[in-house]
């Protein structure tokens, strides 16, 4: 080797250390047992990189002639910039960003009135936002940033400082994060200014993004995967309202979401209409008082296509994005059925999918482990094995929330369903068993709304409700999945409200656990007995035969308990306040209720005989 070549040998050696030292200096992602770990170089938010952008949609929802923008945040790791690093997205979108309006008297509609009629005019309140800009919630930022992920944010359409109009359900709020994803993907526009013409690129992301939020903010992500848009790669929908008539409505009858009594869907939509003032007069008049108006038919309760249009379950056949849902057992707010229908079609479309139950109400989401995982497997394409998890986790009673249970699927796949009868003493206690009595005949019970349900659990008799139990349990009864009633009725009214309530008895004070006292619950209205679509008045005197599904569960009733079935038909924290007085007559042998309960009727003997 000549004295030239050795020296340029030495060089290229020495550039190759120079390199490499500079190639592990770069900050990136660390994975450990298939979880991103947050990173030091990511981890300090005075080095983050904040702007605001504007991605320019196909839709014109305000109906200005100009297609609306959506008002989106980023927040990204400043590696993105100075070492040219890509990342995967975290993406959070929200009609609550800017604000909501106040929760003045008169805002709710009045429900103390008689079925079929429509109640008062309600007040329409404005909201006045929050700042020059909406306030974008921090706990995604410091949780995933420090992780390796880009976090983006937007304002639903007609909210905060994005064009359009809030729809509640309607197509815009699906096509206004697909749009968001597209520009992420290098596929949609996205400009500096509202209504500027400099453009933004997403130079900084991989075209990998995941979707999160709580409650309304759960739906958007469900939203969003119905459009089977590319780049949207795993959602985790956590309390999602996947229905706006299962939120509103019950088979059939006008119901309240828990703790919100008198709410409906054009009071949501006074709520979060957070936009341009200019704007608000127009959206008011086409969305508020003209679509929701002619379309939500607090009178009747009925289904039809209005509510139809605002189901994603009826919408998901495009989706393609992985799936975990959370949802609480005992959330009466946004029910645990509208979880579970999605779960249900999403495991038949064989889509990756994960559900995780707790036993608490509103809200609450996977255990971080779970939600790290799922991101890590989907966004960055760590092989973490993920999908063969088990398919279910829920938290069983008394348990921590990061301590679930595992399951092959929900329901239990050990559970079959288990047939009870009721006899008569229902004004007391009455019999709750698994053997038919003959010629039990008939009871009554007298409507009365101011009487709560927790009263017609603790009442030792009562002429307002109908209470059944089983013996006292000598073994635990583990119930998993839709328990289903019949009630064979007759009305002295036209309209009643049927109300169903499952209970573990004695039925303790509220200060005791979730799980000590409600089972499930459910509601219906008897003039939809043949169809959701098409009620009739009922004749006094005559029977008909109501079947529905209860709120689904996953519980253990422990030993020493026993297991209640109350019938009543007003009730007083989720239907409208008829007059009380309304009688409804129960034909006993042919009404039932199914139980779906882990080991089936052998198991329920061995507890009560």
């Amino acid at each position: 080797m000549t004295k030239k070549h050795s020296v340029l040998g030495l060089f290229s050696i020495l550039l190759l250390i120079v390199t490499s030292g500079f190639a592990q200096s770069k900050t990136v992602p660390v994975f450990e047992n298939g979880e991103a770990q947050i990173v030091e170089g990511f981890a300090n938010p005075e080095d983050w990189i904040r702007h605001d952008l504007w991605v320019e949609t196909n839709f014109d929802t305000d109906e200005d002639g100009k297609p609306d923008r959506m008002h989106v945040s980023v927040t990204r790791p400043k590696q993105t910039e100075t070492e040219g690093l890509k990342l995967p997205i975290i993406y959070v979108t929200s009609p609550y960003f800017a604000g909501v309006a106040a929760d003045l008297p008169g805002v709710m509609w009045d429900v103390e009135h008689e079925l079929g009629e429509i109640g008062k005019e309600r007040v329409h309140p404005e909201v006045t936002r929050r700042g020059q800009r909406p306030i974008i919630s921090n706990s995604h930022l410091r949780k995933w940033v420090p992780r390796g992920y880009i976090v983006v944010h937007s304002s639903s359409p007609g909210t905060g400082l994005s064009d359009g109009a809030p729809t509640i359900g309607g197509p815009n709020e699906a096509l206004a994060p697909k749009t968001v994803i597209q520009w992420l993907c290098g596929k949609a526009k996205g400009f500096t200014e509202r209504e500027g013409t400099e453009e933004v690129k997403a130079f900084w992301s991989t075209g990998k993004v995941g979707m999160t939020g709580t409650s309304y903010n759960g739906t958007l992500p469900l939203a969003a995967a119905t459009t089977g848009v590319e780049g949207l790669e795993a959602i985790i929908p956590i309390a999602p309202n996947t229905s706006s008539y299962h939120y509103y409505r019950s088979n059939g009858l006008v119901r309240s979401p828990g703790g919100y009594l008198g709410e409906d869907i054009d009071v949501l939509y006074d709520f979060v209409h957070s936009g341009a003032e200019d704007k608000r007069p127009g959206n008011n008049k086409r969305v508020r008082d003209t679509e929701m108006k002619n379309g939500m038919d607090r009178q009747t309760g009925d289904l039809n296509d209005f509510w139809d249009g605002r189901d994603y379950l009826k919408q998901m056949e495009p989706m393609k994005a992985a799936l975990l849902m959370s949802h609480g057992f005992n959330d009466w707010n946004v029910m645990p059925e509208h979880s579970n229908r999605i779960y249900q079609k999403a495991k038949e479309m064989g889509l990756p999918t994960q559900l995780y139950y707790h036993q608490f109400g509103h809200g609450g989401p996977p255990p971080m482990t779970m939600m790290n995982r799922w991101f890590t497997h989907y966004l960055h394409g760590v092989d973490n094995g993920v999908e063969n998890d088990k398919q279910v986790w829920i938290v069983r009673e008394n348990d921590k929330p990061d301590q679930p249970t595992p399951y092959d699927a929900y329901p239990n796949p050990k559970a079959k369903n288990v047939t009870f009868y009721i006899n008569k003493g229902g004004n007391s206690v009455g019999a709750l068993t698994t053997t038919k009595n003959k010629e039990q005949k008939t009871e009554t019970l007298v409507d009365d709304f101011n009487i709560s349900a927790k009263e017609h659990a603790q009442a030792s008799s009562s002429k307002n409700r109908l209470l059944y139990a089983t013996p006292t349990l000598k073994n635990a009864l583990h119930i998993s999945g839709e328990s289903e009633i019949t009630v064979s009725l007759s009305s002295s009214k036209a309209a009643a409200n049927l109300s169903i309530m499952l209970v573990s008895l004695p039925y303790t004070d509220d200060t005791k656990v979730l799980t000590d006292n409600i089972i499930t619950r459910g509601w219906a209205d008897p003039q939809n007995y043949k169809s959701l679509r098409e009620s009739e008045p009922l004749k006094p005197g005559q029977f008909y035969d109501v079947t529905f599904k209860l709120q689904p569960d996953d519980q253990i009733i422990r030993a020493g308990q026993q297991i209640g079935l109350i019938i009543f038909s007003s009730d007083k924290e989720f239907t409208l306040h008829p007059k009380p007085g309304t009688e409804l007559t129960i034909n006993l042998d042919k009404t039932s209720l199914t139980l779906p309960i882990l080991g089936g009727v052998e198991e329920v003997k061995k507890a009560t005989e």
